[in-house]
C-alpha cells in the first residue's frame, strides 16, 4: 500500500470537508430543535449519539483518505462476500427472533449494515466496471454486474427495506452509465425499467403498496398515516416564509404536529425555522458536496477512482433528491433521510466513509488543480 507523501496532502479537498462539516453541524443543531420537549426522544440522547457518530465519522474520513484506494480493489471480493453473509445472518436471526430486523443491537448503539453495504457496493462495482469498460461492457458483463448487485439487494428487500434497495439499483445503473453503456442497451433498460415496477407491485409488502396508492390517490380526510405526515410537512414548509419563524420557534415542529421531524422530515423542520433562504443554503451546500465529488471523479488517476467518486456523488444526490421530493409531496414516502443532516448514525457514517474514499481519490489525482 502506497502512503501519501507530505506533498500529496496538498491535494486534500478542504472545501469538500468544510461543506460536509457545515452540513453535519447544522444537522445536529436541527436535531436538537426537532426533539426539544419530547421526553421520550430526549431520554434516548439522540443529539449526543449523533455527535459521537459525527466525530467518529470525521476520523474515518482522515483514516480512509490516508489509505490508497487501490487497496480496496484487492479486498473487494472479500468485502462483498462478508457483506452478503452479514445481511443474510441479520435476516435469518431477525426473522427468527423479531419477525424482521434491519439493525444489529450492540447494546450501546444500533448498526444498520445496509448503510455500509452501499459503500461496499460502490467499491465492488467500481472495480468490476473499471475492468469491463468500453467494448468489454457487453450484455454478459452487464448481467454479471446486475447479479452482483442483486446478491446484496435481495437481502435488503427481504428486511424489508425497499428504499435502500432502490438506492443501490440507482448506484448500479449510474456506474453502468458512466462505464460506457451503449445506446441499444440503454433503450433495452428503459423498456425493462418501465415494466419491472408495474410487474413487481403485487409482490410489495402491504405498507409499501399503501404508500404508493396514498401518493396517487390521497385521502383528503386522513388524520393519521403517511398522508397526514405529508400534509403536515407541506404546512410546515409553507409557514416558514422567506426567513423562517426562528430556531426552536417552529410552531408545527415544537408542537409535534410534524412527525419523524428529526429524520424523514428534517427538511420541513428546517424550512419552518429558517425559511426558504435557510433551505436554499442547505440545498446549495449539498449541491456543492456533490460537485466536489464529481470534480474528484474528473481528476482521478484511473477509472476505478473515478467510478468510486461518481458512485458516492450519485448516492448523495439521489438520497437528497428523494428526501426533499417526499417533503414537497413530489414523490411517495420512502424513509430515506437527508444526507449529512437527518438523524441516523449508520447513515452518517456510511456517507462520511464515502467522503473519505473521495478524498483518497483526490489525494492521488493525476494533477494538481488550483
Amino acid at each position: 500500500m502506497r502512503e501519501p507523501s507530505s506533498t500529496t496532502w496538498q491535494h486534500f479537498d478542504f472545501l469538500l470537508l468544510g461543506a460536509v462539516a457545515l452540513l453535519v453541524i447544522f444537522g445536529i443543531t436541527m436535531i436538537r430543535s426537532a426533539i426539544a420537549g419530547n421526553i421520550e426522544l430526549l431520554e434516548l440522547n439522540l443529539v449526543g449519539r449523533q455527535i459521537i457518530f459525527a466525530i467518529g465519522g470525521f476520523v474515518i474520513i482522515i483514516v480512509t483518505a490516508s489509505i490508497d484506494y487501490h487497496l480496496w480493489a484487492s479486498l473487494s471480493r472479500t468485502m462483498y462476500i462478508g457483506t452478503v453473509l452479514v445481511l443474510a445472518v441479520l435476516f435469518i436471526v431477525g426473522s427468527a427472533v423479531f419477525g424482521s430486523a434491519r439493525w444489529f443491537d450492540t447494546g450501546v448503539i444500533l448498526i444498520q449494515p445496509s448503510e455500509i453495504a452501499k459503500i461496499i457496493l460502490i467499491i465492488v462495482l467500481a472495480y468490476f466496471f473499471s475492468r469491463n469498460m468500453g467494448d468489454a461492457l457487453d450484455l454478459k458483463a452487464i448481467a454479471r454486474s446486475l447479479l452482483m448487485t442483486m446478491g446484496i439487494v435481495i437481502w435488503i428487500l427481504l428486511q424489508p427495506n425497499l428504499s435502500t434497495s432502490i438506492v443501490m439499483l440507482v448506484i448500479w445503473f449510474a456506474l453502468l452509465w458512466a462505464s460506457g453503456l451503449k445506446l441499444k442497451h440503454l433503450l433495452l433498460f428503459l423498456g425493462v425499467g418501465i415494466v419491472i415496477p408495474l410487474a413487481s407491485f403485487p409482490f410489495l409488502f402491504d405498507y409499501q403498496k399503501q404508500r404508493i396508492l396514498n401518493f396517487i390517490f390521497p385521502d383528503p380526510d386522513a388524520t393519521f398515516g403517511e398522508i397526514y405526515n405529508i400534509r403536515q410537512a407541506l404546512i410546515t414548509i409553507g409557514s416558514g416564509g422567506w426567513f423562517g419563524q426562528g430556531y426552536g420557534q417552529g410552531s408545527q415542529v415544537q408542537s409535534r404536529f410534524l412527525k419523524v421531524r428529526h429524520t424523514d422530515f428534517i427538511f420541513s423542520a428546517t424550512a419552518q425555522e429558517f425559511g426558504f433562504v435557510g433551505t436554499l443554503i442547505v440545498m446549495l451546500l449539498l449541491l456543492f458536496v456533490i460537485f466536489r465529488c464529481l470534480r474528484a471523479a474528473r481528476l482521478a488517476r484511473d477509472s476505478f477512482g473515478a467510478l468510486i467518486a461518481y458512485g458516492v456523488a450519485t448516492m448523495i444526490a439521489f438520497q437528497a433528491i428523494v428526501n426533499i421530493g417526499v417533503n414537497l409531496n413530489l414523490l411517495p414516502a420512502t424513509g430515506l433521510t437527508l444526507p449529512l443532516v437527518s438523524y441516523g448514525g449508520s447513515s452518517l457514517l456510511s456517507i462520511l466513509l464515502g467522503i473519505g474514499l473521495v478524498e483518497s481519490v483526490i489525494l492521488r489525482q493525476k494533477s494538481l488543480e488550483f
